[in-house]
């Protein structure tokens, strides 16, 4: 027999916890199936990169789960867990799952996240990826089980930073190779690249910028024809959209579900949130936003009125040192440290587009407020004084 819900929640990360947490406390007493293809239930991932791999002991599940397991069944929220959604019939408004039943439901929402790219080179499989709790757990033993041992990190962006960052302090040492000329591929300038290439040295974090992997074996990397020794080789070069379930139901895709600042998609009884989501144009790949993208996407399955969507946040951490930035700083934008090393703002045709706190320079919610309104240098300044 099929079932039947009035609402699917498609995915088992943050964006599917927050939506569904934020029907049952806006009232919503309608039947919730939250379906995710891993093997547990909801859970932020920013621990992943950060506490997992830092604490003395490794760190339990309750302290990774967006929800706590027994709060599902006090909402009355049916939660399977390693199972996926693998078609979606929107005309009929049907389901298929991976363990061969089917769902009917009213409406659905998408939250299926991202997957990591591997690395496009011979022998990709022997490098690490970290995007689930399982990845994070087998990089852990890997660490733990080569004290002192030299590793290669494939990707000088956020993940590639803070996994190397990790690694320093867990007494490795790490070598990052970044296909870029400037941490981050340029996009938030080099002034702040120049900031982290030091901090980093400092960790005892050693950077090769502008080369390629060109291939992986079991102990090493290589960079054209120079072998890099290695324990082991973490790859962290970005994500894709997981789109392909809305793709093949018809949905519009573009880098994602195509979605308005409501998380509606082109069809009717569709809304989806989360990485997967391209809101306006624009996908943003962070915790913060899939957290309150979820909640937007519920409150538009209520009929309530939605939030704009606030200004992307991005939570980072650097050879112990807090990374805050506020806004889409592109490579070309003006920067100036307004506070060195602590404040870094980002101006394009004289307007405030982004912040860079340091350390906890500046608060989240003012660092996302100015930016919101393009605020002056002489605001900015005024903010950290207050």
């Amino acid at each position: 027999m099929d079932d039947r819900v009035e609402l699917l929640i498609v995915g088992g990360g943050v964006a599917a916890a927050r939506a569904a947490r934020t029907l049952r406390r806006r009232g919503f007493d309608g039947s919730i199936l939250l379906v995710g293809d891993d093997p547990l239930p909801p859970y932020n991932r920013p621990p992943l990169s950060k506490e997992l791999l830092l604490h003395d002991e490794p760190l339990p599940d309750d302290l990774l789960l967006a929800e706590p397991v027994a709060w599902y069944d006090r909402r009355a929220i049916d939660l399977r867990t390693d199972v996926a959604v693998i078609s979606l019939d929107p005309g009929e408004r049907l389901a298929g799952l991976s363990d061969g039943g089917i769902v009917r439901y009213e409406r659905c929402l998408l939250a299926t996240g991202a997957a990591p790219h591997r690395l496009p080179v011979p022998g990709a499989d022997h490098a690490m990826l970290l995007r689930t709790a399982v990845d994070a757990r087998r990089l852990r033993v890997a660490m733990d089980a080569n004290p002192g041992a030299e590793v290669v990190v494939v990707g000088g962006g956020f993940i590639g930073l803070e996994v190397a960052s990790a690694l320093a302090v867990r007494g490795l040492h790490p070598t990052v190779v970044e296909l870029g000329d400037v941490l981050w591929g340029g996009q938030l300038g080099s002034g702040l690249a120049d900031w982290a290439r030091d901090r980093l040295a400092a960790a005892g974090v050693s950077l090769r910028l502008g080369s390629a992997v060109t291939a992986v074996d079991a102990d090493a990397a290589w960079v054209g024809d120079e072998r890099l020794p290695a324990a082991f080789v973490v790859a962290g070069v970005g994500v894709a959209p997981r789109d392909e379930l809305a793709r093949a139901a018809g949905l519009a895709v573009d880098d994602g579900v195509v979605v308005d600042g409501a998380g509606r998609t082109s069809e009717p009884a569709i809304w989806a949130a989360g990485d997967v989501a391209r809101i306006d144009g624009l996908r943003v790949e962070h915790w913060h936003a899939a957290r309150e993208a979820g909640e937007r996407a519920a409150l538009s399955i209520l009929g309530e009125a939605v939030p704009p969507v606030a200004v992307p946040w991005v939570f980072s951490e650097l050879a112990g040192v807090t990374v805050d930035v506020f806004g889409i700083p592109a490579a070309d934008d003006e920067a100036r440290w307004l506070v060195p090393e602590r404040l870094l703002a980002y101006r394009r045709r004289g307007r405030l587009v982004g912040l860079v706190g340091l350390g906890g320079a500046i608060a989240p919610e003012t660092g996302r407020e100015l930016v919101a309104r393009g605020a002056s240098e002489a605001d900015v300044r005024g903010a950290l004084a207050g």
